[in-house]
């Protein structure tokens, strides 16, 4: 049996936890010995997703500690066997493993996290990437960051793209959720996502557009002195797939403001969703976007708005942004991804 390290499967989904199960959705469709462990049943985040998974439950705490302690001892009584690990940790100890780690964001803005996470994934990331056979990762970027950074041979780290879910789909005008012009944001309170760039830039902004934030107003953008009550800034909180992708499809364009990303999940969901992107030049977009987004440097406003201007201004410009932006996210495949893993524990077992 191949053992998955289904922790995920009580975490609150993002796009680690999407990965995950993405791909896992579709490795079991793959082959049929893939057995998910978790700390316990009760705590699992249903949805349609876990159909047909093969679930157990090892009791003995939870979190790190079933993590880094339980789950070994558990693989250890069950003759080693092959266990894949999809969301940045692992336990630590454990050779017999195939560890993903996404990006390296801890290191390149630690402002981003606490100082406990930082040194919890200080200590333990150094290790997991030594005793792994095989390392993860989601963009060349990201495994050239990754082998540089902790002077890993780049031969061990493979390259498996995120795509985005099946819900995620192009909806006709009248079915969008609002008539009015507006750019769309997936917020997030973590520093690099640069929403309190954004923000500021938007505040400078003397055009018709408005910009409607997918989350709530964050830590992000207090004790910066940003305006978040401007009356053309809406925070929508928390929204389903289907609504999101409603949104998606009912805006004039949708913007990705970030300073570091090992991939970046929004943009491909924007495209396949019809609506065109600028996006942040930093990191890993370039080689995730190529030729089917705006580009703007994320930390000059002058930029920023200049896109914004240049998009909203230019139908013809949006209309072929909306093609190669199609076009580029065919490039991506939960089912292609996860075939690559399965020819990769092929080579292990």
């Amino acid at each position: 049996m191949i053992y998955i390290n289904a922790r995920f499967l009580t975490q609150k989904i993002t796009g680690v936890q999407r990965f995950a199960r993405e791909i896992s959705k579709k490795l079991i469709s793959i082959r049929k010995d893939i057995v998910f462990l978790v700390p316990s049943l009760s705590e699992i985040i249903h949805d349609e997703t876990l159909d047909g998974f093969t679930i157990i439950e090892v009791k003995g705490g939870g979190g790190h500690y079933w993590e880094q302690i339980t789950l070994p001892l558990y693989l250890l009584k069950n003759n080693s066997p092959l266990l894949i690990s999809l969301c940045n940790v692992g336990p630590v100890f454990y050779r017999n493993q195939v560890i993903t780690l996404h990006d390296i964001t801890f290191v390149k803005y630690p402002q981003s996290y606490s100082k406990k996470f930082r040194l919890v994934y200080g200590l333990i990331t150094p290790i997991l990437l030594k005793n792994s056979k095989v390392i993860l990762t989601v963009s060349d970027f990201s495994k050239n960051d990754i082998a540089e950074n902790f002077k890993v041979n780049a031969n061990r780290i493979k390259v498996i793209y995120n795509s985005v879910s099946e819900v995620f789909k192009e909806y006709k005008k009248n079915d969008v959720i609002d008539s009015e012009p507006y750019i769309l944001a997936v917020s997030s309170q973590n520093y690099h996502k640069n929403f309190h760039g954004l923000i500021r830039a938007f505040s400078k902004y003397n055009g018709k557009l408005q910009l409607k934030i997918i989350g709530g107003k964050t830590k992000a953008f207090s004790g910066i002195g940003l305006d978040t009550n401007d009356e053309r800034v809406s925070f929508l909180g928390r929204v389903s797939d289907e609504e999101l992708a409603r949104l998606y499809s009912g805006a004039t364009c949708f913007i990705f403001p970030s300073l570091y990303e090992g991939f970046g999940i929004p943009p491909i969901e924007a495209q396949v969703c019809g609506c065109p992107v600028l996006s942040s030049d930093r990191a890993s977009m370039k080689e995730v976007l190529r030729d089917s987004a705006v580009y703007f440097n994320p930390e000059n406003d002058d930029e920023i708005i200049s896109a914004i201007n240049r998009v909203y201004a230019d139908e013809k410009l949006r209309k072929s942004l909306i093609v190669k932006g199609e076009l580029n996210a065919q490039r991506f495949s939960w089912y292609e991804s996860a075939s690559k893993l399965n020819t990769i524990i092929n080579t292990l077992i």
